[in-house]
């Protein structure tokens, strides 16, 4: 089965200093079809202005990815950690039993992003932040794990799932093929940028592309594209 899930249906709430359009169910928006696909839970597109962002708050048993489209997003949190991460990269925070952090838009332009929530396999544990660069001519043409908790995904940012996000960017034109280990996992496939044919079904840029059943998925660049996938189950 492939869903398509235009941008134009996605949940949304325009809070001046943030744009918000949700995958899924999220804060005052809620679908019932749209609760979750396996265990990935929040799929947020975000618009941060300059200078504004998300003040201190908590979280616990969440594992939140952040990857960055456009600009760059600062992080502080109750551990001590600090970080920014720029366009294309990824940070990875594993909530566990607890942790306050804030997400800044420190920039003197827009910050664009997708803030990915996967259920964890268990609750609890010791909270833990990182981010990496990821250069995009890595992923040139491939799917690559940024974050995974998946074996064999040694180079990706470590989550405490049974899942893994990638990333590609794609010529137009190429095609890039993912084996899915087992036909009953959750896929969900978001283009950051450009055009895109997934089997069948075409989607733009920032559209959702819900897939289960598969064992092999194809995604044809029809026109130069940056792609996201999480692999969940």
């Amino acid at each position: 089965m492939i869903e398509l899930r235009p941008f134009e249906s996605l949940g949304s709430a325009n809070h001046g200093w943030l744009d918000a359009h949700h995958h899924f169910s999220f804060a005052g928006y809620h679908d019932p079809s749209r609760v979750n696909w396996g265990s990935l839970r929040v799929w947020n597109d975000d618009t941060i202005a300059p200078g504004t962002g998300f003040p201190t708050h908590p979280h616990s048993d969440m594992e939140i990815i952040t990857y960055v489209r456009k600009g760059a997003i600062t992080h502080t949190d109750s551990m001590g950690n600090e970080g920014r991460t720029e366009a294309g990269d990824v940070q990875v925070m594993s909530a566990g039993t607890g942790v306050q952090h804030s997400e800044y838009n420190r920039e003197d332009e827009e910050t664009t992003l997708f803030q990915i929530w996967i259920i964890p396999d268990r609750r609890g544990g010791t909270p833990n932040w990182g981010a990496r660069a990821f250069p995009k001519g890595d992923r040139a043409g491939e799917f690559v794990p940024l974050a995974s908790g998946m074996a064999n995904d040694n180079d990706a940012l470590p989550i405490r799932t049974n899942a893994r996000v990638l990333g590609a960017t794609i010529s137009a034109g190429d095609s890039v093929t993912y084996d899915v280990a087992d036909a009953s996992r959750h896929l969900y496939l978001v283009p950051a940028h450009g055009k895109v044919r997934v089997e069948s079904v075409e989607a733009k840029a920032r559209d959702g592309v819900a897939i289960t059943g598969a064992e092999t998925v194809t995604v044809t660049a029809l026109e130069d594209s940056e792609v996201v996938l999480v692999d969940a189950a």
